[in-house]
C-alpha cells in the first residue's frame, strides 16, 4: 500500500473518530434544541460511513472492498436527510416536519441500503465494480445503476434544500446567530462540493474526498458548539418560546399578508396551516365574521390597538381580545405587524353571567327591578330634555295567590313566565320591560303618549285573557290588571310616576280586576278603547 493511501486512511480515520465523538458529545449535551436528535443522527451516520470508507481503502480484494462499501451504506444515505431535519429545526420550520415529509425522506435511504446489500442479485445500484488502473492502491470505480442516480439526487437535493433554507433565513436571523448559520452552511457546502467533484471524476485517483472534508466540518462543529453556543443558543429558543405561547400570534408583512404564525393560532383559527402563508389577513379573518374583517381593514398598522371580537369557530362563538402592534425595521420603517389573539371566552362568558345576575330576573328572563329603574331613569331624563312623551305601565296578575295555593308554586312560576311571554309579543325594541316585584311587572315606554300607552295596555290585557295557560293539570285562565301614567309635568320623577301608576293599578284591582285604568293628574279613569 502506497504512502499516499496510508496517509489518506489516517486522515479519514481521524475524521471518523471526530464524527463519533461529535455524536456522543451532542447526545450527552444538555440542550433545549429540538433538532439535537437529527444532529446526533447525522454525526453518527457520518462516522459509520467514514470508518467504512477507511476500511474500504485498506481492502486487499474486490470481495473485501465490496463488503466495506456495503457497510458505508449503513450510514451514508442517511446523513443528508438528518442534516436537513436539523437545519429545519434550526431555522424554525419544525412544524413542517411530519409523516408526509419523513416517509419519503427516509424511504429512499432505506431502499438504497437494501439494494446495496443485495446488489449482486439485481445490479440496480451498481452495474459493475472494477479496479482503477494506475492507482497507487486498490481503488474501485463503479458503473452507476438506476437507483444510484435516485440516491444521489436525494442526497444532493437534501443538501441543497438545507443550504437554501439557511440563505432564506439569513436576513431574518439576528446577527448573534449568523456565525452559527455560517458554520452549518459550510458543513453542508463543503461535502456537497466534494461529492460533486467525485462524481465528475475530478479527484486524485478517483478517491472520495468527502470523508476527509468531514474532518474539517466536524472540527468546525466542535468549535461552534464550545465557543458559539451552537445547538443551545440557536434561534430555535425564540421559536420554542413563540410556539409555546398560549396566545395566538400572527405576523404579517406591510401588505397584511401572513408570513408566520404559532401553534396556538392554528387552534384558534379554522383553516390556518402552512397553505395560509401568503394569504391576506382579511381573508383569514373572514370566517370569524364581519366585525373581525372590519377591524383588520380599519386598523392602522403604525399604531397599537386592541379590541374584543366575537369569533365563530365550528358553529360556536368564542371571544378573542385582538391586539395589533407594528413590527419595525432597525431604521424605524414599517415591516409589518403582529396580531395577537388572546382567548377571553371564559372571562367574557363569566362577565356576561354576572351581568345577567345583576340585571336580569332569573325566573322570567326580563330586567330585574334595579336595572329597570336605572334604564328608565335615564330614558326619563332624555324625554324631559327633549320634551317628548314618556309613559309607564304597571300590571299585576289577578288572583296570583290563588294559583299558588291551588296548583302550587311551580304553576305560579309558570304563570309569571306565561304573562311575560304574552307581553313580549307587544312591546317594542326601545321599550324597557322589567319585573317590579312578586307578580307585578312594569313597562317604560319612551316617545309614547298616555292614550297610546293605554291602548297598548288594553291589547296586552285582552291577549292575556284570550291566552289560557295549558298544563298537565288542565287549562288555567290568567288575567291581569293595569295602571297607566304619562310623565306630565315634565319635571316629574320616576318614583312619582310609578306611584301614580300604582294608584291606577289599585283602582283596576278594586273595580273588578282584568281592567286598564289611566292616571291623568288628579283623576283616575277606566280606559275603554
Amino acid at each position: 500500500m502506497g504512502a499516499l493511501i496510508s496517509n489518506y486512511i489516517v486522515i479519514v480515520s481521524v475524521s471518523g473518530v471526530l464524527n463519533a465523538l461529535l455524536a456522543l458529545f451532542a447526545f450527552y449535551k444538555k440542550t433545549d434544541f429540538a433538532g439535537i436528535r437529527a444532529f446526533v443522527g447525522s454525526s453518527f451516520f457520518s462516522a459509520i460511513y467514514i470508518f467504512g470508507f477507511a476500511l474500504e481503502l485498506s481492502g486487499n480484494s474486490m470481495q473485501e472492498i465490496g463488503f466495506w462499501i456495503k457497510v458505508e451504506y449503513l450510514g451514508m444515505p442517511f446523513i443528508a436527510p438528518c442534516s436537513l431535519l436539523m437545519i429545519m429545526h434550526f431555522v424554525g420550520l419544525e412544524r413542517l416536519i411530519n409523516k408526509k415529509l419523513l416517509i419519503p425522506l427516509f424511504a429512499v435511504p432505506i431502499i438504497s441500503t437494501l439494494l446495496v446489500w443485495t446488489n449482486e442479485y439485481h445490479h440496480l445500484f451498481y452495474k459493475a465494480m472494477v479496479f482503477r488502473e494506475g492507482a497507487p492502491s486498490l481503488v474501485v470505480d463503479i458503473v452507476m445503476g438506476p437507483w444510484y442516480i435516485v440516491q444521489g439526487s436525494m442526497t444532493f437535493g437534501s443538501m441543497l434544500a438545507g443550504m437554501c433554507l439557511i440563505l432564506w433565513q439569513w436576513n431574518r436571523m439576528k446577527r448573534v446567530y449568523r456565525r452559527q448559520m455560517i458554520t452549518i452552511f459550510v458543513g453542508q457546502f463543503l461535502p456537497a462540493m466534494g461529492a460533486f467533484l467525485y462524481l465528475i471524476d475530478k479527484t486524485p485517483y478517483g478517491m472520495d474526498p468527502v470523508p476527509v472534508i468531514m474532518s474539517v466540518t466536524s472540527t468546525l462543529y466542535f468549535w461552534a458548539i464550545l465557543s458559539r453556543g451552537m445547538l443551545t443558543a440557536a434561534p430555535i429558543a425564540r421559536e420554542n418560546l413563540f410556539e409555546s405561547m398560549r396566545d395566538g400570534v400572527l405576523v404579517t408583512d406591510r401588505f397584511d399578508m401572513l408570513i408566520d404564525y404559532n401553534r396556538a393560532a392554528t387552534r384558534m383559527m379554522e383553516g390556518l396551516d402552512s397553505s395560509a402563508v401568503g394569504r391576506s389577513l382579511a381573508q383569514l379573518f373572514l370566517p370569524a365574521g364581519k366585525d373581525a374583517v372590519d377591524y383588520v381593514m380599519s386598523a392602522d398598522p403604525l399604531l397599537s390597538g386592541e379590541r374584543e371580537l366575537a369569533w365563530n369557530i365550528g358553529g360556536s362563538t368564542c371571544y378573542y381580545e385582538v391586539r395589533s402592534s407594528p413590527v419595525l425595521k432597525k431604521d424605524g420603517s414599517i415591516a409589518g405587524r403582529m396580531i395577537m389573539l388572546i382567548d377571553v371566552t371564559e372571562r367574557t362568558l363569566l362577565q356576561e353571567k354576572l351581568r345577567q345576575l345583576a340585571t336580569i330576573d332569573s325566573l322570567t328572563g326580563i330586567y330585574n327591578r334595579t336595572h329597570f329603574m336605572e334604564l328608565s331613569r335615564e330614558l326619563l331624563i332624555q324625554a324631559q330634555d327633549s320634551k317628548s312623551p314618556f309613559s309607564v305601565i304597571l300590571l299585576d296578575i289577578d288572583f296570583f295567590k290563588n294559583i299558588n295555593d291551588r296548583y302550587g308554586h311551580q304553576y305560579g312560576d309558570m304563570a309569571l313566565q306565561h304573562v311575560v311571554g304574552v307581553c313580549s309579543r307587544h312591546i317594542r325594541e326601545r321599550d324597557v320591560f322589567g319585573r317590579y316585584g312578586g307578580e307585578e311587572f312594569v313597562m317604560c315606554l319612551p316617545d309614547t303618549p298616555l292614550k297610546q300607552a293605554a291602548l297598548l295596555s288594553e291589547q296586552i290585557r285582552s291577549d292575556v285573557e284570550r291566552s289560557p295557560m295549558y298544563t298537565v293539570s288542565g287549562q288555567i285562565n290568567v288575567t291581569a290588571s293595569f295602571g297607566v301614567v304619562e310623565a306630565l309635568p315634565h319635571n316629574v320623577s320616576l318614583e312619582e310616576l310609578l306611584s301614580e301608576a300604582d294608584h291606577a293599578l289599585y283602582t283596576s284591582k278594586r273595580n273588578g280586576r282584568n281592567a286598564v285604568h289611566i292616571s291623568s293628574g288628579a283623576a283616575i279613569t277606566h280606559f275603554r278603547p
